[in-house]
């Protein structure tokens, strides 16, 4: 090796392309290959793992605004995909710091290796400040994200390609993350030395409509007594009240909520007029708007993040959020009897309604906090007291409440 060998630089062997055709160049991790989506930033400090495993990003690459992202390696416990195995649909990962080996005591391997298994391809390296920025500036672009060890891209391909993406809007993706086909859950939160616990005596019997669920959502549901049936995004009204549920619950989920709500929408009117308790999260939330008559649209830059402050107007109280959004319900939409509950105080936008008269509500945010604070546990409370009084039990205290 010569001097000159010592001192050049290395090669990239990863690159961003946006729409617009910008070229940022970095250096590859995880899958090889390529893969188009829309690009959003995330600004939470931890919880990498359960946001690569968030089915709500599906479509999306993700710049993490933090510089060290896993640094602190990856486990089978931290999953949000209710299907260990299964894809969760994000499209790709943007780091700035390259990563270290695995500093935690829960580590089972190293962050590159986690990748790979899962098909994420990552790029580091990159000013994801001066990215970020630019979203903010201008908006989510479409991008192609590609991995290659040799460093050998076509890039007049991948500008084509990422230019003729055609975007989240329009697009049902609550299909390609639900699950195949039901199933019952009964596994409770993780604590401390002991892992995750089970139900074993349920009182309560909830159907969750899987529009892209989280594994913790599920687990919250059966820290609060219930017996949790969960059916595919597709099912209808019939399939979830045949099963004589005590209240349904609408999952969070991705894509753009007027694309699934063409076969979603008429399930959840239906249930909402068989009186049963009824609680919405994220695309759930949106999608139970448009049900109530209101309309949804597409953000400028969307929010994602573990620290959004919200207003309960319902107790003048603050919680600090995890949120996990691109697609918001316009609150000027909402006709009368819809109440808007919770608005973002960064931008004043809709985070939650309730339904006049009947126990329906629900919340534009991540209240199962996998990642972010657990301000909003609250929330699976207030559900289960809906479930609670059409039963004919006593309230309980909405504990976790701001």
């Amino acid at each position: 090796m010569t001097n000159a060998d010592a001192w050049s630089a290395t090669p990239p062997t990863a690159t961003l392309v946006l729409a617009d055709g910008t070229v940022i160049e970095g250096y590859g991790l995880g899958a090889i290959g390529s893969a188009p989506g829309e690009v959003c930033f995330n600004t939470a400090i931890t919880g990498y793992q359960e946001i690569l495993t968030d089915p709500s990003y599906a479509g999306q690459i993700i710049t993490f605004t933090f510089p060290h992202i896993g640094n602190i390696g990856a486990n089978d416990e931290d999953v949000e995909t209710v299907n260990l195995a299964s894809a969760s649909g994000v499209r790709g990962a943007i780091l700035r710091a390259d990563v270290t080996a695995p500093s935690n005591y829960r580590a089972a391997r190293a962050f590159d290796e986690w990748l790979k298994a899962r098909g994420i391809i990552a790029i580091t390296g990159i000013d994801t400040r001066a990215l970020t920025a630019r979203i903010r500036e201008t908006g989510m672009p479409n991008a192609v994200i590609a991995h290659a060890p040799d460093g050998k891209f076509d890039i007049e391909a991948l500008k084509a390609e990422a230019a003729a993406w055609p975007g989240l809007e329009g697009m049902d993706l609550a299909k390609t993350v639900t699950c195949g086909q039901s199933f019952e859950w009964d596994e409770t939160s993780w604590k401390w030395n002991e892992g995750y616990g089970h139900q074993e005596a349920p009182k309560y019997h909830v159907v969750v409509i899987d529009y892209g669920i989280k594994r913790n959502i599920l687990r919250l549901l059966a820290d609060q007594g219930c017996r949790v049936s969960v059916l595919p995004a597709t099912a209808t009204a019939q399939d979830v009240l045949s099963l004589d549920p005590d209240g349904v619950f609408l999952s969070n989920g991705p894509g753009d909520p007027a694309a699934t709500g063409t076969y979603a929408v008429p399930t959840i009117r239906a249930i909402i007029d068989a009186g049963l308790p009824v609680f919405g999260i994220c695309l759930g939330h949106q999608l139970l708007g448009l049900a109530l008559g209101g309309k949804t649209r597409k953000m400028h830059q969307g929010h994602h993040g573990a620290n959004h402050p919200v207003m309960d107007r319902t107790t003048d109280k603050v919680e600090i959020t995890s949120m996990n959004h691109g697609f918001a319900v316009d609150a000027g939409s909402l006709p009368d009897g819809v109440e808007e509950t919770h608005v973002s105080l960064f931008d004043k936008s809709n985070c939650g309604l309730r339904l006049t008269g009947k126990p329906v509500f629900s919340v534009q945010y991540h209240p199962e906090a996998s990642p972010g604070p657990r301000d909003s546990h609250y929330l699976f409370t207030r559900f289960i007291n809906l479930v609670r009084e059409r039963k004919g039990d006593a309230a309980l205290p909405e504990r976790g409440a701001a």
